[in-house]
């Protein structure tokens, strides 16, 4: 599954770029994430709690950082296992551009499933990984920037969620082509776009 998506974060570049290299930012951002650490320089851990239509897993996860450019972006590389709902992995292109006072984001992502997860329609996993994206999105905009209202979000086939958008700033919007997005179709995405930190 190839995955393209942008989001536009009400905060600084230097403010993101230390939200996305905080645990604790992080921790509080992704949805149903149990705990997240730094095993080394480069590499996170992480365990989410994941519920895809009939499948609820929880997935442990590792995400591998690359070519790391501070302030501008780096190469992620996840993967995620939830036991017998199936695992997860791939990798994404993560890049940041300063826009006035905020922040654009932008990612490529190459992702596969399988197990449970596999058999799962498209449709389903598609919906899912919006919703923890717009989810993740919204609370890591709060978390960088509190006194801002939610980003909104945005796929490629319209509105994640409506009721997302941001009155103070309409052109806030994410269009994740399914980070962490569908980024591997929903725990991978929840793995990846949420844990992109380093």
């Amino acid at each position: 599954m190839d995955i393209k998506g942008e989001a536009q974060i009400p905060a600084g570049l230097k403010t993101v770029w230390a939200g996305l290299n905080s645990t604790d930012v992080l921790l509080k951002s992704i949805p149903g994430c149990e705990s997240i650490e730094r095993v080394s320089e480069n590499e996170l851990q992480a365990k989410v709690m994941i519920k895809l239509g009939p499948v609820t897993a929880r997935f442990s996860g590792k995400v591998s950082m690359t070519d790391v450019r501070p302030l501008e972006g780096y190469t992620l590389h996840f993967e995620g296992a939830g036991g017998a709902a199936g695992f997860a992995k791939g990798s994404a292109d993560i890049h940041l551009q300063e826009n006035g006072e905020e922040t654009r984001l932008t990612y490529t992502a190459k992702a596969s499933i399988g197990g449970k997860l596999g058999q799962l329609g498209s449709r389903l996993i598609e919906g899912s990984a919006r919703k923890l994206s717009a989810d993740f999105f919204a609370a890591f905009a709060q978390a960088v920037a509190p006194s801002s209202v939610s980003a909104s979000v945005q796929t490629e086939n319209g509105p994640a969620d409506p009721s997302a958008s941001s009155p103070a700033s309409p052109s806030s919007a994410m269009r994740p082509g399914l980070v962490w997005l569908a980024v591997a179709a929903a725990a991978a995405l929840v793995i990846a776009t949420s844990i992109f930190g380093q």
